[in-house]
């Protein structure tokens, strides 16, 4: 796999839902082909419990991510 960053342009999350309450749990990262028609993936976990998969750009501010609760 060829990348052209070695930081990942995306963040990959298995969000989990418990009442109003989701969990998003970082499973990996994500860099774009180079010609921009898609991307490559490397997940660290596979998410269970009918998990969504959501690919995210990271903030600015986010160092490697933990498991975040988000209220509804």
């Amino acid at each position: 796999m060829s990348k052209t960053s070695t930081l990942p342009s995306h963040r990959v999350y298995a969000v989990t839902q418990d009442g109003k309450q989701k969990y998003w749990r970082a499973i990996g990262a994500a860099w774009p082909h180079r010609d921009g028609e898609g991307f490559f993936l490397k997940l660290d976990y596979l998410p269970l419990n009918d998990a969504q998969i959501v690919v995210r750009k990271p903030k600015a501010d986010e160092a490697e991510p933990g498991p975040t609760v988000e209220t509804a």
